[in-house]
């Protein structure tokens, strides 16, 4: 029988992470896993049955860590504003607290690997849905697809996160993202999605 070590699991996972996002999918191999991890390959098959496994565990944790965050705090049954303003916020100090997670789940997203069959975001997913009905219910947001609702509640957000963290100048001065400039944005978004 072998026998698990916590600190060689996480040091695979670390290190799997960090070669997606820095090289992509196609640049993990499990021997090139195993040098930069400071294992044998073999001790890789210990924690994981093959390439897809390791890669749906990596996004299963990403994605707990991920919802775990976001939700800190959160209720459903919020108003659409301070709703919106806590999931801005927790997720904004998740991508600052845990750079390549974010890169490595936002990867994972991007992929056809997101439609396995053990990839469950039930939890979070749900309490989203909730959370949107229950905007529409109290007359806060306009009937819409969800698709559009999420593209206009969401799409600033990231826009502005994917600036902050670039630090992109649209103008004369690098972009450092505020809570005054989130505010601000929020607002404009609110005013957007209602009826």
């Amino acid at each position: 029988m072998r026998i698990r070590d916590e600190n060689k699991e996480l040091a695979i996972r670390e290190k799997a992470m960090e070669m997606i996002v820095k090289e992509g999918f196609d640049g993990l191999s499990m021997n090139k896993l195993a040098k930069a991890a400071g294992v044998s390959p073999a001790t890789i098959y210990i924690y994981y049955k093959n390439r897809e496994d390791l890669l749906n565990q990596l996004f299963m944790d990403a994605q707990h860590a991920f919802a775990e965050s976001a939700l800190r705090g959160f209720d459903p049954n919020l108003s659409l504003e301070d709703g919106l303003w806590i999931q801005w916020k927790n997720r904004l100090n998740y991508i600052i607290e845990n750079p390549v997670y974010y890169q490595f789940y936002e990867q994972f997203r991007n992929t056809h690997l997101i439609n396995h069959k053990s990839v469950n975001m039930s939890v979070f997913r749900e309490n989203m849905m909730l959370f949107v009905k229950n905007a529409i219910k109290h007359g806060e947001v306009a009937k819409m697809e969800p698709e559009i609702f999420w593209s206009i509640a969401y799409g600033s957000f990231y826009a502005l996160v994917k600036f902050h963290l670039q630090e992109k100048k649209m103008m004369s001065e690098d972009f450092k993202l505020t809570d005054a400039k989130l505010k601000q944005t929020l607002k404009m978004v609110v005013k957007a999605l209602k009826p």
